[in-house]
């Protein structure tokens, strides 16, 4: 039986394959969004994490099966909604997850779909990356500091930028460091990717 979402040949023994078209054509959206926006490089750990994040959302906001068949500007409102500062997202992707498990272990059979879904969720979630620190724009704001040394980052009194030109009179090496899952920085990158787009 064919799935919607799934699309099935026949593999080489005479069984019957299945293709996870419909988390392909999500992350196909999600990496379109994120290079139109030219955000991160494509290679960088942090354009994966937004990658992962939004198609995430495209996919399991798709209640219907109807992924393959949408036209993506009908729904980035719902993708904006869903990734928004405010809404609990990761909440919404474990629930979404355990609703699809159950469908498709009540359906049996395999659900490579979900499989790929689940794989990305669990790096978003247990992989850490090293958060940039925004306010380090020479010039631009700083959280908690005026730019002097100990601060967070900025420009120091004498206008002098850090040795990297990131972090004021702090080298990037000596520097505090934040470490975070993954889908805390790749959802506002997600968000932002849609809103430019």
């Amino acid at each position: 039986m064919q799935h919607r979402g799934h699309q099935s040949t026949d593999g080489a023994d005479g069984g019957e394959l299945t293709v996870p078209m419909a988390w392909f054509y999500a992350e196909y959206i999600a990496d379109e969004l994120l290079r139109h926006g030219d955000l991160m490089p494509p290679t960088s750990f942090e354009f994966r994490a937004g990658r992962d994040a939004l198609a995430l959302t495209v996919f399991l906001a798709d209640t219907d099966g109807e992924l393959s068949g949408i036209r993506v500007v009908t729904q980035l409102d719902t993708w904006l909604s869903l990734t928004a500062y405010d809404q609990p997202w990761q909440d919404w992707v474990r629930e979404r997850m355990a609703q699809l498990t159950a469908q498709a272990a009540r359906r049996g059979g395999p659900a490579p779909d979900l499989e790929l879904a689940a794989a990305a969720w669990r790096w978003l979630e247990e992989t850490e990356l090293l958060a940039p620190d925004l306010n380090a724009v020479p010039g631009g704001p700083v959280a908690g500091g005026t730019g002097e040394s100990g601060g967070i980052g900025g420009v120091d009194e004498a206008g002098d930028i850090g040795e990297l030109g990131v972090t004021g009179v702090i080298g990037e090496e000596d520097g505090p460091k934040v470490w975070t899952p993954a889908w805390q920085l790749g959802l506002p990158l997600g968000h932002l990717a849609i809103h430019l787009f």
